[in-house]
């Protein structure tokens, strides 16, 4: 019953792909490679395991409507998933929307250790490859600094979004290639 609110929060928490950094302990895990990885497969199970209420939290901003919007510019090719599956059972992953060079991570959901971090790293390297510049992670968490994500000024983050914005590449399915 809220009204949905832009968000823009300052500072603003992001990682520019370069910066990514790999625990030790990450990084066995994903030589280990227990897991596959799958981009775009389980979209709407993606957002609806993210809009679960986490331990302490009374519900989420990612309502039915919300999933819907999302889902639909995930049919159009702007909003994505990385899901982690392990044995064929997804237990992990994270979702967000792509435009120009820049990528705003939504949320993220883990059902096993690392699954979401491995998801995480997958996108990182995906959007390195494609020649990203940012993730756009907003909020602050500690989760995402252990990765590299770190806090710039709301100014530097609105006058970066003329850059980043400005590629107009065509939405796409991501697939494993």
């Amino acid at each position: 019953g809220e009204p949905i609110l832009w968000w823009s929060p300052d500072p603003r928490m992001v990682l520019f792909p370069e910066e990514l950094r790999i625990s030790r302990s990450l990084a066995k895990t994903l030589r280990r490679g227990h897991y596959e990885i799958r981009l775009d497969t389980a979209f709407p199970t993606v957002i609806h395991t993210c809009s679960q209420p986490r331990p302490g939290q009374d519900g989420t901003w990612i309502t039915p409507q919300m999933q819907q919007a999302y889902c639909r510019l995930h049919e159009l090719g702007y909003a994505h998933s990385v899901e982690t599956w392990v044995d064929g059972h997804l237990v992990g992953g994270l979702y967000g929307v792509a435009i120009g060079s820049a990528f705003y991570g939504e949320s993220m959901f883990a059902r096993a250790t690392d699954a979401s971090k491995i998801a995480f790293a997958h996108l990182v390297r995906l959007l390195e490859r494609k020649g990203f510049a940012v993730i756009d992670c907003q909020m602050s968490t500690a989760h995402l600094a252990s990765l590299g994500a770190r806090e710039i000024r709301r100014s530097e983050f609105t006058r970066g979004l003329d850059t980043w914005t400005r590629n107009r590449a065509a939405p796409e399915k991501w697939n494993e290639d």
